[in-house]
């Protein structure tokens, strides 16, 4: 490879964008001013949480992202009415401390490609602290039933409010960490970072425009969503209803699931990454210093995520290499008058383990193609599950996903349901 192409393979290397979107970001203005990096470091809430791994940069990594649902910030305020009407949420007496996204990332070591999976957040599953008294649940749930338990415990015993507020938050936290490990059979978690819902809307506000495609014309008005079909640029109001959409209330036949939802939110990961590739995102202080405050209230993260060791991390991810899969779901079920997820949990075990330790690759003799693909190295996916065969994210400007269940990879803006 000749210096000119060495400079231009370099040009397109771009940060993931994975929903971690707020550290890259801030991370990033670490490598233009130090200062802005131990801001950060200084102003974020930490939580210590147990049984951690190896140092980062010494072999793999496991990320748990937890994206709230409450309507409050980290300190437990409510947030500013403007940010209310713009996700279309009630105030901050609706709604408790479920965590509705729940998503592993695995860095692997020396580089291979990274794995994002989705966990349903209505999964039934067993809660080995049993939180509050309670056994099982949906996922979601465990972080809200220990938060409860915690902070019940610690006002019991004369703790400030401010103190027992935070310390519930941190015993959450654990339970779902431990919840999600033993679910997926004993997965180490080495890092957390948890989202609210006003995080998310004002770092989409801080890069918006974002591009997003879609399969189908769809509205939904408990979410506010009112979208076209194709490719099209979101606001931060936009963005909050693509991600949160779950149903069409329009009179059309389409119908959409939480399954559904959960794939925006993995193409949305991957529309934040193409978007992160414009370097003024990056240089624009002015954009940074309100990713700072926005961390300062909204995001927590472990006291052992250095962020300097984990930018390094993601920038080593080059465009196309994580892709997303969801977990899947064996049927639908009613328990205590609950609609939940049935999981076959020795099946999904064994289906992380297989994503956790793929085999090592094998070079094809030369001349030859492997299976599914052509002589010119593009392969081909089913993406409906009906045997169909469309090109790979690599090969077109926006891949087209019919489901949930396939993976689904980074690289362009893909279109989805």
């Amino acid at each position: 490879m000749t210096d000119a192409a060495r400079r231009t393979h370099r040009r397109r290397r771009w940060v993931v964008g994975i929903i971690l979107v707020v550290v890259v970001a801030l991370v990033a203005g670490v490598i233009y001013a130090v200062t802005t990096y131990a801001d950060v470091n200084n102003g974020i809430h930490r939580s210590t949480i147990a049984n951690q791994g190896p140092a980062q940069n010494t072999g793999e990594s496991n990320f748990l992202i937890m994206g709230l649902d409450s309507r409050v910030d980290e300190n437990g305020n409510p947030f500013p009415q403007a940010i209310y009407d713009q996700i279309h949420a009630e105030d901050s007496s609706v709604g408790g401390y479920n965590t509705n996204v729940l998503m592993l990332i695995h860095i692997p070591a020396g580089g291979g490609k990274a794995v994002g999976i989705s966990i349903p957040r209505d999964d039934y599953v067993d809660f080995p602290d049993s939180p509050g008294g309670v056994d099982q649940g949906k996922i979601k749930e465990a972080y809200g039933d220990a938060f409860e338990a915690a902070l019940q415990k610690e006002t019991d015993k004369g703790a400030a409010q401010a103190t027992a507020y935070q310390n519930a938050r941190s015993a959450a936290r654990q339970s779902t960490i431990d919840t999600v490990s033993a679910f997926l059979g004993g997965v180490r978690i080495d890092h957390f970072v948890e989202v609210t819902m006003a995080a998310f809307y004002e770092v989409a506000q801080a890069v918006a425009p974002i591009t997003v495609c879609l399969n189908h014309a769809t509205a939904d008005t408990f979410s506010g969503a009112d979208f076209p079909a194709g490719v099209q640029q979101l606001d931060a109001a936009q963005a909050m209803a693509f991600v949160r959409q779950r149903r069409d209330t329009t009179s059309s036949d389409f119908d959409l699931t939480d399954l559904d939802r959960t794939r925006r939110q993995q193409a949305f990961m991957v529309s934040l990454a193409v978007k992160l590739k414009d370097a003024s995102t990056f240089t624009d202080f002015g954009k940074l210093q309100k990713l700072i405050n926005v961390a300062k209230k909204d995001v927590a993260m472990d006291d052992k995520l250095d962020l300097l060791s984990f930018a390094q991390q993601a920038q080593s991810l080059a465009g196309g290499n994580i892709e997303f899969t969801t977990l899947p779901i064996d049927h639908f079920g009613t328990i205590d008058g609950q609609s939940v997820n049935i999981v076959d949990v020795d099946a999904i075990r064994a289906q992380v383990q297989d994503l956790l330790n793929p085999p090592t690759p094998t070079a094809a003799p030369s001349g030859s193609s492997s299976p599914g693909s052509s002589s010119s190295g593009s392969s081909t996916e089913s993406s409906s599950g009906s045997g169909a065969a469309t090109p790979t994210p690599s090969a077109v400007p926006n891949p087209v996903y019919t489901d949930s269940s396939s993976m689904l990879q980074s690289g362009n803006v893909p279109c989805v349901n």
